[in-house]
């Protein structure tokens, strides 16, 4: 289960848990319609308390609207190709993810276009799939804009990145909407810069904007999220995009938490600030993007595009836990695990139990 909206207890919460050493968390604490409300205080001391708001979250979980968790399974391959990716969400599905989670509800099943995969560069885009990849971006978007419009939490499971498409295409009319892009890459190749043509290393170009209208104008709704909505953490591939020339994030107004900032200041302190930074927002809706590359090459080698370096589990299961408490993630996506390079399931059994701790 998924905690919605703010906490209705207001004050209630601090009666609740009563005494904490001989301060009472209302003291320490000032609510108003539920929501945290800043007050004098040093940076420092101001972070503490909200980190200790979300922590609250944890446990007072009755104050709060809950949403069941809907598992889109979404294997497609479209933008990148076939190498075990489309494995994925069955692979994680076995492992016991539905259990992990709590989901007693059906398992939806987007049908794939996967069979009509074309190696070939488009002559017009210089991508792979354009024309298919769309159409079934239509697919996967109808069956995302189902589920949150019967109030479920949206579990989709990949698949690889250009999932997102679909993803986003079908929220921008509930937006302004934004995105915690949890990526090893930056994703934010060109047509033109792109080695390959896989749509997989262009995913956050795209649904910003930058890219052919077939795929970035979908249903007419270009951009699907604004450049300064989005909050990109995890990146490590910054050499790499520099040697085949990709458009550069940091010239963006995308914000960006790489690998080096989190192993400079933490992941708790970087948290902290993707989670003030939320708060700050007027927007009320975010999508959760994680890209299982993002994870330590030593953890998870099982992806197509290895990286040395990399998160922990317990660095990702803080930052999505934190994050989901928020109450204004709508879904996540989860994309390029590959259970054929995972070859006694070890790899996919260590990820499923991960999410299970990050999950509230």
């Amino acid at each position: 289960m998924i905690f919605e909206g703010e906490s209705s207890a207001g004050h209630g919460v601090a009666a609740q848990f009563g005494k904490v050493g001989t301060e009472t968390i209302a003291h320490r604490l000032v609510f108003n319609a539920g929501k945290i409300v800043k007050f004098p205080g040093n940076e420092a001391a101001v972070a503490r308390r909200k980190t200790l708001w979300h922590t609250l979250c944890a446990f007072v979980g009755m104050s709060f609207q809950r949403r069941h968790i809907q598992i889109l399974s979404a294997p497609s391959i479209l933008g990148l190709r076939h190498s075990g990716v489309e494995l994925l969400a069955q692979s994680l599905l076995q492992a016991g993810l539905a259990e992990q989670l709590n989901d007693q509800l059906p398992v939806i099943h987007v049908p794939t276009l996967n069979d009509r995969y074309n190696p070939k560069r488009d002559p017009v885009t210089q991508c792979l799939n354009p024309g298919t990849l769309r159409e079934f971006s239509l697919q996967l978007g109808a069956a995302v804009d189902e589920t949150v419009q019967r109030n479920r939490f949206v579990l989709v499971l990949g698949g690889d990145c250009s999932i997102l498409l679909g993803i986003l295409s079908a929220l921008q009319p509930y937006g302004p909407n934004g995105l915690i892009f949890i990526d090893a890459h930056a994703d934010f190749y060109s047509p033109e810069t792109s080695v390959t043509g896989e749509t997989a290393d262009m995913d956050l170009a795209l649904v910003t904007g930058h890219g052919p209208s077939i795929l970035t104008d979908i249903n007419g709704r270009e951009p699907y999220i604004q450049e300064k909505n989005v909050i990109h953490i995890g990146q490590r591939d910054e050499e790499e995009t520099i040697l085949y020339g990709s458009p550069d994030i940091r010239e963006t107004a995308i914000r960006r938490f790489p690998l080096q900032t989190i192993r400079e200041q933490g992941m708790t302190a970087v948290t902290t600030q993707v989670l003030g930074q939320i708060d700050a927002s007027p927007l009320k809706n975010y999508w959760i993007h994680f890209d299982m590359d993002v994870l330590s090459d030593e953890l998870n080698p099982a992806v197509d595009y290895r990286l040395p370096g990399g998160l922990r589990f317990d660095e990702v299961e803080h930052l999505l836990r934190q994050l989901l408490l928020t109450g204004k993630i709508t879904g996540m996506s989860i994309t390029v695990f590959n259970p054929q390079l995972d070859e006694h399931g070890l790899i996919a059994a260590a990820i499923t139990e991960s999410l299970g701790r990050a999950f509230p």
